[in-house]
């Protein structure tokens, strides 16, 4: 209970830093001070319903990405399986390094791999920076509070989706890596993905990309794998599901946060987005019917 209070305290002490600090940055030239995040005419309750948009925009358009794929992110997408497959190689040896090393960590660290990467903890984290953000008028930590919570969100129902239909077993108890039971209710079958590395890693990266700093984002990132490591102390989940999970993770937040820039872009440029209209129209001719849409 001492460690569960340190930790609340932490996190507590450490939002108006983090929080001042964007803030800062955002000051000095971000151009997000002159998009439809900074209108400071619009009531709060009018802010919130557009944010909500925002929100549920980048939720689909982190779904709807595989489906605009190019070469090189089909390259990428090879590259992580084919790096998956090598680390599935690796798991059963890494988890028995990774519970050696269990005794030797300090609790404080373990314990915060746990409350930060659990789900009230952490929505409690993003809530409140959002809040901040929508209560103060700032929309640099809006637009912050709007990434973490969208990214979470659309990384976290993957993660829900895909446990019950992986059924992947979790270490211990004599099971082996190639260890499946698809659809199960059993906690014990649903070790991948890692739902502690995606939402303490979605947060920490979604936070990095607000500052320049090299140090600041190395920082974040550190702070950002507790959660994951401390998951393969206590053998909850083996490497290679905490490894996929980072890279969800990665991919989720930069859809997201590309989303955010282009209506950025759009709404302050009306003409982009007549650009990107398609008109459809139904053509008919001699033995033919199809539909045609116009750019």
């Amino acid at each position: 209970m001492k460690l569960k209070n340190f930790i609340s305290k932490f996190v507590v002490c450490s939002l108006p830093f983090i929080l001042t600090t964007i803030t800062i940055q955002a000051q000095e030239g971000d151009p997000v001070f002159n998009t439809e995040f900074n209108n400071p005419e619009a009531s709060t309750w009018e802010t919130l319903k557009g944010d909500a948009k925002l929100m549920y925009g980048g939720l689909k358009y982190t779904y709807s990405r595989p489906f605009q794929w190019q070469d090189d992110d089909i390259g990428l997408f090879l590259g992580v399986a084919i790096g998956a497959t090598g680390l599935n190689l690796m798991d059963e040896e890494a988890y028995r390094f990774f519970s050696r090393q269990e005794e030797h960590v300090p609790g404080v660290i373990q314990e915060f791999g746990w409350y930060f990467g659990s789900p009230q903890n952490n929505y409690g984290v993003t809530g409140a920076i959002y809040l901040t953000g929508l209560l103060t008028k700032n929309p640099k930590i809006r637009r912050t509070g709007i990434l973490m919570i969208s990214a979470a969100s659309a990384a976290g129902l993957i993660q829900t989706v895909s446990k019950n239909i992986a059924g992947r077993a979790r270490p211990g108890d004599g099971r082996s890596r190639l260890s499946f039971k698809p659809f199960s209710k059993e906690g014990t079958y649903h070790s991948f993905p890692s739902g502690h590395t995606i939402l303490s890693f979605t947060t920490f990266y979604a936070l990095s990309k607000q500052f320049e700093n090299p140090w600041v984002k190395a920082g974040l990132y550190l702070g950002g794998i507790v959660s994951p490591v401390s998951r393969l102390w206590r053998g909850a989940h083996w490497l290679t599901d905490v490894a996929l999970s980072m890279a969800l993770t990665i991919a989720v937040v930069d859809s997201v946060d590309k989303y955010l820039d282009q209506q950025t872009l759009m709404r302050n440029n009306p003409e982009l987005r007549e650009q990107t209209k398609i008109s459809w129209h139904l053509q008919m001719g001699a033995g033919t019917i199809g539909v045609v849409g116009r750019f």
